[in-house]
């Protein structure tokens, strides 16, 4: 028998199986992380396509406006 081993919250661990993933987990998991990595690409695409530079410089200004009042607060 084994020894018991506890993760960091005391709980125990339940030892995995030795049983070789079904090809349906396999599918699943490819899917999955296709899907992810999708998403990644298409999320990264339309934010360089519709990238409004205007708007980089208005958050640039919001953000050097909070950095001047930071230093006159003093904090």
């Amino acid at each position: 028998m084994s020894p018991v081993q506890f993760d960091s919250f005391g709980e125990p661990i339940l030892p995995a199986s030795d049983k070789e993933p079904t090809a349906a987990a396999r599918v699943a998991l490819h899917s999955g992380v296709g899907l992810f990595w999708a998403m990644v690409v298409a999320i990264v695409a339309a934010r360089a396509a519709y990238f409004d530079p205007a708007l980089n410089e208005k958050v640039a200004s919001v953000a050097s406006l909070f950095g001047h009042l930071r230093t006159v607060v003093g904090g």
